[in-house]
């Protein structure tokens, strides 16, 4: 028995819902730091950053699924639901953050760093993606809308480049770990892509 056989026959038994579990890990994790006065120098700024973060691992993670079966024979699809709302959870958590407690719920306010700010819009573009992917992921939507659902899950793609262009975008020189994750989300849709594009380079070249 190889190896990715034998994971995947223990995968069978786990249920979802330890992975829902595990998800919150991180939340317990910035809400330990807050309290004991280690999140930094600026509270707020620094929620918002580890709750930034903590969406793109969960963004990023769930690109990772696809491949991992492809290329290693890894099966995790049945907890890609999982690992995507909970991205779409932690993302909410980093908008809530930014609207309640650094905007204070000040309208004007938000449009003005939204205008200052522009990599602020791209971030929410992101967020609304993300709701209609979340919105679409339960077992109704899937039968309602056919071979369509496939199509529009497609936009976790943008959504996921939206973020990375989002946390890119914020800091004044790009670090060392930004260029990680740029490279990481190339390498993932290379590989998510590469299918695609080689049937659809194949069929062009069938005789006819």
């Amino acid at each position: 028995m190889g190896i990715a056989t034998a994971v995947n026959t223990h995968l069978r038994a786990l249920p979802t819902w330890p992975v829902y579990l595990a998800g919150l890990i991180p939340l317990a994790w910035v809400i330990w730091l807050v309290m004991s006065g280690g999140i930094g120098v600026d509270p707020i700024k620094g929620i918002e950053h580890r709750l930034g973060k903590i969406a793109l691992w969960f963004l990023l993670g769930g690109l990772v699924i696809t491949p991992l079966r492809r290329l290693i024979g890894v099966n995790l699809i049945r907890y890609r639901r999982a690992v995507g709302l909970l991205a779409f959870f932690y993302v909410t958590l980093h908008l809530v953050t930014w609207l309640v407690l650094d905007m204070e719920l000040l309208w004007r306010q938000a449009f003005n760093d939204l205008y200052k700010r522009p990599y602020l819009l791209f971030g929410i573009i992101g967020f609304v993606l993300l709701l209609i992917l979340a919105l679409t992921s339960n077992t109704a939507s899937i039968r309602k809308l056919g071979r369509n659902w496939r199509r529009v899950h497609w936009l976790v793609y943008p959504a996921v480049s939206l973020g990375v262009v989002h946390y890119l975008w914020q800091m004044k020189v790009i670090s060392q770990e930004g260029w990680i994750w740029a490279g990481a989300l190339v390498v993932l849709l290379g590989l998510r892509l590469m299918p695609w594009l080689r049937s659809r380079l194949f069929s062009r070249q069938r005789p006819i």
